[in-house]
C-alpha cells in the first residue's frame, strides 16, 4: 500500500487518500443538476486514481445516487462506493430519522438507484436524537451480516454518541467536516479517530469552495445556494476569510502549489484522513495528483495558524448545515 492510501477495516482495496464528494452532483442547494458533467467528472476522477466515491440518498433526493449508478455501469468493481442512510425528507426539507423501518427501506432505495447489490461504506449521516443509537446500530450490524454492507461508518456524531455505537456494531468510519477554517474536531473527534484506529472521511475540505481560491468580494451566490446561508459567506465574515485566503496563497505559492492543493494536503497531514474532494464539472478535479508527494513543514503549519489567528477574529463552524429532528 502506497502512501497516498488508507486501508479501512472490512474493505479490501485500499482507498484513495483523496476520494470524490458528490452532494453538488444531486443539484440540491448547488444550483440545480448537470447530469452530462458529473457523470464526466466522476470519468475523471477514476481516471485520476481516486478509487472512492462518498454520496447520500439526500443529495438531490436520490439524484446523486442515481447518477453515480449510470456512471459506474461496467466499472462498480473498480470503485470503493460510500453512501449515507438516517435523513428523511418530506417537500424537499430533511430531517433527521434513523429507525430501524427507515434503514430498512434506505439500504433498499440506494442499492437500486446506485445499481449494486452491496454498498462498500455505509454511514449514519446525522444522529437521530429520537432514535436509541443502540437500535441504528444494531440494524445496521444486521445488514453487514446479510452481505449488503462491507463497512460501516457515522457522520457528525460526537465522542459520546461513537462509543455507545461501537458498543453495538464494529464502526470502521468517521466522517466529520473539517477544513483549514473549520478545525472544532481537533478537540476531542480526531484523537478519539487515532486513538481506535478509526479512518475519517474529511467533508468539505475546501469550506464550499472558499479554498479554491477564486471567490472575490464580489461573489453572489443565489437563493437555492447553499452559501446563500452560511456565515462564513456573509458581511463582514466573508471579506476576513477572503483575506486569510490571500495570506495562505503564499504558502502555496512558495511550494509550486495551488491554494486547492494547499488545504487538501494540510488535511492528509492531520490523521489518518481522507479528504473528500466535492466537484461537479471535470474540470474541478483537476490537480488531485499534486496534492501527494510532499507535505507541509512545521513552519508551514505555525504561518498557516497565525494567518488565521490574525485574519479571522471571530470564526464559525458548519454547524448551519444541521437538519432539525422529527
Amino acid at each position: 500500500m502506497s502512501q497516498n492510501e488508507l486501508s479501512i477495516p472490512g474493505i479490501s482495496t485500499p482507498a484513495s487518500r483523496v476520494a470524490l464528494g458528490t452532494w453538488a452532483i444531486g443539484g440540491w442547494m448547488w444550483g440545480g443538476p448537470d447530469d452530462d458533467n458529473a457523470i464526466r467528472t466522476i470519468h475523471r476522477a477514476l481516471d485520476e486514481g481516486i478509487n472512492l466515491i462518498d454520496t447520500a440518498p439526500v443529495y438531490g433526493f436520490g439524484h446523486s445516487e442515481e447518477v453515480i449508478g449510470r456512471a459506474l455501469d461496467g466499472r462498480r468493481d473498480k470503485v470503493i462506493l460510500a453512501t449515507k442512510v438516517g435523513l428523511n425528507w418530506k417537500d424537499e426539507k430533511p430531517f433527521r430519522d434513523s429507525t430501524p423501518g427507515r434503514i430498512r427501506q434506505e439500504i433498499e432505495d440506494s442499492l437500486r438507484r446506485l445499481k449494486t447489490d452491496y454498498i462498500d461504506i455505509y454511514q449514519v449521516h446525522w444522529p437521530d436524537d429520537k432514535t436509541p443509537i443502540a437500535e441504528t446500530a444494531e440494524t445496521l450490524a444486521a445488514l453487514v451480516k446479510e452481505g449488503k454492507v462491507r463497512a460501516l461508518g457515522v457522520s457528525n456524531y460526537s465522542v459520546e454518541q461513537m462509543e455507545t455505537f461501537r458498543a453495538h456494531a464494529p464502526l470502521a468510519v468517521v466522517q466529520p467536516p473539517y477544513n483549514l477554517f473549520e478545525r472544532g474536531i481537533e478537540k476531542d473527534i480526531l484523537p478519539y479517530m487515532e486513538k481506535h484506529k478509526l479512518i475519517g472521511l474529511a467533508y468539505g475540505p475546501l469550506c464550499r469552495g472558499l479554498l479554491a481560491g477564486k471567490m472575490t468580494s464580489q461573489t453572489v451566490f443565489p437563493k437555492d445556494d447553499l452559501r446563500s446561508a452560511d456565515p462564513k459567506f456573509q458581511a463582514p465574515r466573508f471579506e476576513q476569510y477572503l483575506a486569510a485566503v490571500d495570506k495562505l496563497r503564499a504558502i502555496a505559492d512558495k511550494h509550486g502549489k495551488s491554494l486547492m492543493v494547499l488545504a487538501i494536503r494540510w488535511v492528509l497531514d492531520q490523521g489518518p484522513l481522507i479528504a473528500l474532494w466535492g466537484a461537479r464539472k471535470p474540470e474541478q478535479i483537476t490537480g488531485v495528483s499534486d496534492v501527494f508527494g510532499w507535505n507541509l513543514t512545521a513552519e508551514d503549519k505555525a504561518e498557516i495558524d497565525r494567518i488565521l489567528k490574525e485574519t479571522i477574529p471571530d470564526p464559525v463552524g458548519p454547524e448551519f448545515m444541521a437538519p432539525p429532528n422529527r
